[in-house]
């Protein structure tokens, strides 16, 4: 079957949540389906990124954006009902790329990887369409708003209106929704929001596996640190959580590793000596091999926490919070620590310093969670399954 694929950035190389779910999910499908794959960048592409995707995508279209077409697109979004996040990737050029792209490869189904990309396939009602919330958007909005300032908490509530409103109209004008973990699907605001499919993230347990290193930090965070709840969660971790912990163990030192650390950040490294940001880093496993504890207290956001899978993959102790784990669903004191306050977060690293058995018995349940929970394949196949139900029977 002919599948095309449109994403709202190059699934390529995966420092990324998106970018992440995109690649895996589509890389399994291109094994069974001739796919177009369609992305949009804001960045300029290397040849050698594009070559790889091309290894296993028959076709690949990246439609470049520039920054004064976002810009120009922000301020006409003031005068539209169009959410922000969809705007600043809905284009003109693009869409004309996107219709020849249609008319030409003539795709027998179309994947769209979050409500950001579905506004260039809206109108075409002789297709089959799948779109992927991923997330839901309109919830995460709906969070950072409630702890922000007040100028920008009133744009954040406007955008989470609009938000909601899309998400909703989406849902009825695509075929099948896929959503990354029940959590989320139970965010929705849409009336059918039980009819929307599960189809979880996966984690490369051949790459993401333990590793027998010397251990230079104590505790680690990673992901992408531009991202609201990675730098809410470590601004949270170092403000609040770390000075409990020196009281007691005043050299405990602190990895902050991931792509683009915003200035707060950054700024974490310049006060405190045991705290150091790496920024991005060739190989994450050098980092996640390099600590002895993960620790993400995420207190905002939506979706499933891949940081998470990939840490107890690779055989670490995790301490986070409800509300990454509702997604993960890892069982609490047998593969996973949940903290709630400071201080008892604060206890869980503390006592996880100290006993090492404690550390093992948590890493050995952790890694035999993942490998049975999350399997890539489980999910292409069960996300293939929903947009060729006649090929490869339904699963609803």
């Amino acid at each position: 079957m002919k599948l095309l694929v449109v994403l709202s950035r190059m699934p390529y190389p995966l420092e990324k949540g998106d970018k992440l779910r995109a690649y895996h999910l589509v890389k399994r499908l291109a094994r069974r389906h001739e796919v177009h794959l369609f992305c949009l960048s804001d960045q300029p592409i290397k040849p050698s990124d594009e070559d790889h995707l091309r290894s296993f995508c028959k076709h690949l279209q990246v439609v470049h954006i520039p920054r004064w077409r976002i810009l120009l697109r922000m301020v006409t979004a003031l005068f539209s009902r169009l959410p922000f996040q969809v705007s600043y990737f809905h284009h003109r050029h693009a869409q004309r790329a996107i219709d020849r792209v249609i008319a030409t490869f003539r795709p027998d189904h179309v994947l769209c990887q979050l409500v950001r990309t579905t506004e260039y396939v809206r109108h075409r009602y002789e297709l089959g369409k799948t779109l992927d919330y991923m997330d839901t958007l309109s919830k995460g909005m709906e969070r950072r708003a409630e702890n922000a300032s007040f100028p920008l908490r009133i744009f954040l509530n406007a955008e989470t209106r609009r938000l909601i409103g899309y998400e909703n109209l989406m849902f009825d004008l695509f075929d099948n929704q896929v959503i990354i973990s029940a959590q989320d699907r139970d965010l929705l605001y849409h009336p059918l929001r039980d009819e929307v499919a599960v189809v979880p993230n996966g984690v490369d347990t051949e790459y993401f596996t333990p590793r027998e290193t010397e251990k230079t930090h104590d505790l680690l965070f990673t992901g992408n640190m531009n991202y609201p709840p990675n730098i809410d969660s470590v601004l949270f971790l170092v403000h609040r959580v770390l000075p409990l912990v020196h009281a007691q163990r005043p050299g405990t030192s602190l990895l902050i590793a991931g792509v683009d650390p915003d200035q707060r950040v950054r700024e974490l490294a310049t006060r405190d000596p045991h705290v150091t940001v790496s920024g991005w880093v060739k190989d994450i496993r050098d980092s996640y091999a390099s600590a002895r504890i993960f620790v993400a207290p995420m207190q905002i956001g939506t979706g499933l926490q891949n940081k998470l899978l990939e840490a107890m993959a690779m055989g670490m102790p995790c301490v986070t919070s409800d509300l990454a784990n509702n997604a993960v669903g890892a069982e609490p004191n047998e593969a996973i620590l949940i903290g709630h306050e400071p201080e008892e977060y604060a206890a869980h690293i503390l006592h996880l310093l100290d006993h090492a058995e404690e550390r093992g018995r948590l890493a050995h349940n952790a890694l035999r969670f993942v490998h049975h929970a999350f399997d890539w394949d489980r999910s292409a196949e069960r996300l293939e399954r929903l947009m060729f139900p006649g090929a490869v029977g339904d699963v609803r």
